[in-house]
């Protein structure tokens, strides 16, 4: 697994997209640190680009090398080696050049303008932890999406179905249901359906740790008495795990049932 993994990482970071995507974060961490001034500014202004582009670019990149690989893929099968292995080494090979090309592009603007310094340490670190997290998740969800379509259009077209629906359906469906349901305690159900979509969880995580929690009103209230406190922190990071552990538990079974 670890040869494939090798591979699969160095194959991505020779390719020009790779690049494109480490030069956009070290652009925009320089261009949002002169223009705020202030480092606790721009992770706010940051976390609403990580939490909508980095789910998008994870999705169509996990795809896009699904299926530019596929042959290569066949060809492994035909060797003495793990089904497990040759799929899971090419995802972690995805989603490390992903994660590299992520801290790098933002953690050199930042170190270079005293991040050690600032008592925004922690708030960038949340972010960072974040952005890893969700880019994991939506690069193994992408894989068990194309593993499931031998068709090209099929495949890319659920992927954006899906960062789609996580990232605006699923808001609008939330907020639509605490309208029309404003007259129950919806304290419990705002909280769960928060956790069953990791970018409303992640999304929330960083709010409340920036302490602006205040303007989300009492549903902001409502977040902060559970995701506010050590034991919410604890439980979202498990869910966030859960959203990768389950996926590639899925992706493993997939591969190994799939006739290839």
């Amino acid at each position: 697994m670890f040869k494939i993994l090798k591979y699969s990482f160095f194959d991505l970071m020779r390719s020009r997209w790779s690049y494109v995507y480490f030069l956009f974060y070290l652009i925009l961490g320089f261009v949002l640190l002169f223009l705020n001034n202030d480092v606790s500014k721009a992770v706010i202004t940051l976390m609403n680009v990580i939490i909508i582009l980095v789910p998008l670019i994870s999705t169509i990149f996990g795809v896009m090398y699904y299926y530019n690989s596929k042959e290569f893929t066949e060809l492994l099968l035909a060797q003495p080696i793990k089904r497990s292995s040759i799929f899971m080494g090419q995802f972690l090979g995805v989603s490390g050049s992903l994660l590299l090309s992520l801290v790098l592009g933002l953690g050199i603007p930042f170190i270079s303008y005293g991040l050690f310094k600032s008592s925004a340490i922690f708030d960038f670190s949340l972010l960072l932890a974040v952005g890893s997290f969700l880019t994991i998740i939506f690069t193994v969800l992408s894989f068990n999406i194309a593993i499931s379509n031998e068709n090209k259009i099929k495949g890319f077209g659920y992927a954006v179905l899906l960062w789609l629906f996580m990232a605006v359906i699923y808001d609008g469906l939330f907020l639509m249901s605490l309208i029309v349901f404003e007259e129950y305690p919806l304290d419990t159900f705002s909280i769960a359906a928060t956790m069953f979509n990791p970018i409303d969880l992640s999304r929330t995580l960083i709010l409340l740790k920036l302490d602006i929690s205040a303007l989300l009103g009492y549903t902001g209230a409502v977040f902060k008495s559970f995701f506010g406190t050590n034991l919410g922190l604890i439980i979202s990071l498990l869910i966030l795990t859960l959203w990768v552990v389950l996926p590639i538990w899925r992706l493993v079974i997939k591969a190994l049932k799939k006739d290839f």
